[in-house]
């Protein structure tokens, strides 16, 4: 029995969410086979867990890895944090349809031949290590059909858009995805998603929406994304909540409005990362129109007194609604901006408020000149998510975990520069930060909490996201699943990467297998790449 793999003497948390309890688990030709109390057999490969959790792998339900992954199999940043499987396709964009990531593919050093969205699975059937689910962006589909235009489509188009969506779903998509604060998909109304959101149902996929606002907006625009799955019949995933600057201290009115949605039948849940800063570019601060030509445009409209002044007049007024830390400038809250990455040391992991005092100017100006400076190069990290909002979305029955980052490593292509922390401790973090209430000075805000138990962050991670993707035989530890599996010392396993120092594996997880293979084991990756592109069922009657 040499193809049996036996983990003995762990404490089991199966990802229904019930009370963990001791148990051996086998797995044969991939699959969980036994799950009891096991003799050591001759033959069979062991993993000694004892002191330790084994629990199903983990399901990143919202990430951004879609071209990522090709570029390093391995998936390094994400399995060795307990990813057994990364949901792709997210906030309106996609790898396929092939169409506006062939420059994105190329600056990783991958080749862009797919073209449909079957021959993206099948490029990742290839080999990966983790598995692969993956939704179809609005956006990319937009895109393919009336480019950038800022109007709605004709019928003709319409129709165009709805066979690409019909294309990706019997190509294996889970559903579709919708990111309405970023062009093109801004420019779409109501009635255009739930027209593509029905050809979605047809095939009992999903749909996941980056909601048209996160912040004043808010409830406005959850109550879009819940018409649309009520219009079209299709479950709705909101994307990367709780609110942000703007609507903080409204979680109890969006979670008791899905509520109501769901006592009515809509199914709606959503997802959120455990981080109070978000990352963006530094010139995204910028309005829109401020920000078109590219770099050397943006430079010259800061060297022109007049362009400078009425930039700074639209920032105040943010008429037009930005990223997070749109949010905080509008307010004046300039010192929960921090440089992130820089062409020049000196400005990194200072806020703006402090580099403002040493250049002897204001903090508009002071960002103005950074911007001048480095060509507008550089990032900043924006504290604009509120504690007890994420705190209160996370005790919520239907909130899942989803890490909003990338497969990253921090070598080769995917090593440079300075990314968010959650793409290498989103799933530790919760651990650490809300099952045992630890904090870390070195992470900015970190205010930790005892707030979920160990089953039910597990379950967030597993049995939850696994339904919302209908898949039958993963995110539970049962007798039949596929042996996604991983082994983590509860005391601790923890988050160590930073805002400023964001390329820093985790600690505490010992093995993850992905379909049964060893793809950590003793906390290094072995570089087996047992991944699988997954593809939605046939709809349930």
């Amino acid at each position: 029995m040499s193809h049996d793999l036996v983990i003995y003497g762990g404490l089991i948390v199966d990802g229904s969410g019930r009370p963990a309890f001791g148990a051996d688990l086998r797995i044969r030709d991939g699959r969980i086979v036994e799950v009891g109390r096991i003799d050591p057999e001759e033959g069979a490969h062991g993993i000694d867990a004892s002191g330790l959790v084994v629990s199903p792998g983990f399901i990143d339900i919202h990430s951004h890895s879609d071209i990522t992954l090709l570029a390093n199999l391995r998936a390094e940043s994400k399995v060795r944090q307990g990813v057994t499987t990364e949901v792709v396709g997210n906030c309106g964009g996609s790898a396929a349809p092939l169409h506006g990531k062939e420059q994105e593919a190329e600056r990783y050093g991958v080749e862009a031949d797919w073209g449909t969205f079957a021959g993206y699975l099948e490029r990742l059937g290839k080999g990966v290590a983790v598995n692969v689910a993956s939704l179809v962006g609005h956006g990319t589909v937009r895109q393919c059909v009336m480019d950038m235009e800022a109007r709605a489509p004709t019928r003709d188009e319409l129709e165009e858009m709805k066979g690409l969506v019909d294309e990706a779903m019997s190509g294996g998509a889970f559903g579709l995805s919708s990111g309405l604060v970023y062009p093109p998909g801004r420019y779409a109304e109501t009635g255009e998603l739930v027209e593509l959101c029905r050809v979605v149902a047809k095939h009992g996929g999903f749909y996941a929406s980056h909601i048209r606002g996160e912040r004043e907006t808010i409830m406005e625009a959850l109550g879009e994304a819940i018409e649309i799955g009520e219009r079209a019949g299709v479950p709705v995933q909101v994307s990367h909540h709780p609110a942000k600057i703007g609507a903080w201290g409204r979680s109890a009115e969006t979670l008791a409005m899905m509520d109501e949605a769901r006592s009515r039948g809509v199914d709606v849940a959503c997802d959120m990362h455990p981080y109070i800063g978000g990352s963006t570019s530094l010139s995204a601060l910028l309005p829109p129109w401020a920000q078109a030509g590219g770099p050397a445009m943006i430079v010259e409209r800061l060297r022109n007194p007049d362009e400078r002044g009425r930039i700074r007049l639209d920032m105040m007024e943010e008429k037009v609604p930005g990223p997070g830390p749109c949010g905080l400038v509008k307010r004046g809250m300039w010192e929960k901006i921090l440089i992130s990455s820089y062409p020049e040391e000196w400005p990194i992991g200072r806020n703006i408020v402090e580099l403002a005092t040493e250049m002897g100017v204001d903090p508009f100006d002071a960002y103005f000149d950074l911007l001048e400076a480095s060509v507008a190069v550089g990032s900043v990290v924006g504290f604009y998510y509120n504690e007890e909002d994420i705190r209160s979305v996370l005790r919520h029955r239907w909130s899942m975990i989803g890490s909003d980052g990338y497969a990253l490593a921090p070598y080769g292509v995917l090593g440079g520069g300075r990314g968010h922390p959650r793409s290498y401790g989103t799933f530790p973090m919760v651990f650490r930060k809300y099952v045992r209430g630890v904090s870390r000075p070195e992470l900015v805000y970190d205010e930790a909490a005892e707030v979920v138990s160990l089953e039910e962050a597990v379950r967030k991670m597993t049995s939850l996201p696994a339904g919302r993707l209908r898949l039958g035989d993963r995110g539970l530890i049962r007798v039949g699943y596929w042996g996604d599996i991983i082994v983590f010392d509860p005391k601790r396993i923890a988050d160590t990467a930073t805002y400023l120092d964001p390329y820093r594996y985790p600690q505490g997880i010992e093995h993850v297998l992905v379909n049964g293979v060893e793809v950590v084991s003793g906390g290094e990756h072995t570089g087996a790449l047992p991944g699988k592109p997954l593809r939605l069922g046939p709809k349930c009657p």
